[in-house]
């Protein structure tokens, strides 16, 4: 399993769809092998993404509610992980 994945089930609020599909992305990328998406391997891992992520959301759904949340919090909620987002959005733009 890769170390870096978090639990999404119990979150509070619930997970959202951004977090899924970042999710659904550090792993294909980590089954894959693959460290940046290149034009040769673009629609290969978005069709693979979109698939485990909608895999994911019914995951989710169908699961019964936790009873603890989960032990870590997920990257897009840590407050240096969003700053880190809104800078290189700023940078492109």
């Amino acid at each position: 399993m890769c170390r870096n994945i978090t639990a999404l089930r119990g979150l509070e609020p619930a997970a959202t769809a951004e977090e899924i599909q970042a999710a659904a992305l550090q792993y294909v990328r980590k089954v894959a092998g693959i460290q940046s998406v290149t034009d040769k391997t673009r629609a290969a891992i978005e069709q693979a993404v979109a698939e485990i992520a909608a895999s994911t959301t019914r995951l989710l759904a169908e699961l019964p509610p936790r009873k603890q949340p989960p032990p870590t919090v997920p990257p897009l909620r840590r407050p240096e992980v969003r700053a880190r987002i809104a800078a290189r959005a700023a940078a492109k733009d």
